[in-house]
């Protein structure tokens, strides 16, 4: 390469109509950025001057929104969350495996699977149709009931059962999918590489599956973080039970903000993060599959 291109390169410059189209996209995204600003102030301001200037404002705000009262029980609603937590964690776990070994079995072709891809079938179906809050009366008062010596009877192990029944259900169904979206030669490569079946679901259909759903799993273990506080319905004291403790005798409601502002404190970052990383596998599913095609968009 001769010496004078890297200064040829160093020199160049953005043409006329370049830096034209450069500084109307800033005016615009600057005006967009007006726009959105005035018009979320307009709708703060009036959602505040409506709230305020209501005849029980003053009774609601301290009945509600009390920081005294809040700042009491918040130890308590606290310790109940971290109860949530951990509910939150387990069921996840075992409702991630529980529903991808359902997916493998409803999608496999194995004759012999046959009666196991029936009862997939049908979980599917009764725990999809069924209310969280319904599974959760059924198992909590109808599993003490048989008295199986080696079965806890505890509020927080019958409401994490529950839970784990109706979220296997929906996740068996997001990793069918998954695995379905996988085209079929991808299984016959693998077959002619000398991969079992087996083997060619393992390493190369499961990895692949997992990879295109993982947003919408995501997002459904943070509804299952959201929906670990029905747990309380049962007697465990979580931060929904315990701000109901906290209710009793004065009627202050101000706990019960305060285990949804915990809620929220959890459930937010969460799903931001599970925003972030769909649109960041958006864009590189968007890149392998202009690579893969070999055009430029």
């Amino acid at each position: 390469m001769s010496q004078g291109t890297p200064a040829a390169t160093d020199g160049w410059q953005p043409s006329e109509r370049a830096r034209a189209r450069a500084a109307y996209r800033r005016t615009q995204h600057r005006r967009a950025l007006l726009v959105a600003g005035v018009a979320t102030a307009l709708v703060v301001a009036a959602v505040v001057s409506v709230v305020t200037t209501a005849p029980g404002w003053e009774r609601a705000r301290e009945a509600f929104f009390s920081p005294e009262r809040a700042w009491e029980v918040l130890p308590e609603v606290a310790a109940g969350l971290w109860l949530n937590l951990r509910v939150w964690v387990v069921a996840s776990v075992v409702a991630l495996v529980v529903g991808m070994l359902l997916a493998v079995v409803r999608t496999s072709r194995v004759p012999a699977l046959f009666p196991l891809r029936i009862f997939a079938v049908g979980y599917v179906d009764v725990f999809r149709g069924v209310p969280l809050l319904l599974v959760l009366l059924l198992v909590g008062f109808g599993l003490p009931a048989l008295r199986l010596p080696w079965l806890p009877v505890s509020a927080a192990f019958l409401g994490g059962l529950s839970i784990v029944v109706c979220y296997t259900a929906y996740l068996a169904e997001i990793f069918r999918a998954g695995i379905e979206s996988v085209h079929p030669s991808q299984v016959a490569a693998a077959r002619s590489l000398g991969l079992s079946r087996g083997q060619a679901v393992r390493r190369v259909v499961l990895p692949q599956a997992v990879r295109n759903v993982t947003a919408p799993v995501a997002s459904m273990l943070v509804s299952l973080q959201k929906d670990s506080g029905l747990i309380s319905i049962l007697g465990a004291v979580d931060a929904i039970r315990a701000a109901q403790i906290a209710t009793t005798g004065d009627y202050n409601f101000t706990p019960y903000v305060v285990a949804g502002l915990l809620f929220l404190a959890i459930s937010i970052p969460l799903t931001r993060l599970v925003d972030a990383w769909s649109a960041r596998q958006g864009w590189r599913g968007e890149l392998r599959g202009v690579a893969g095609a070999g055009v430029v968009r």
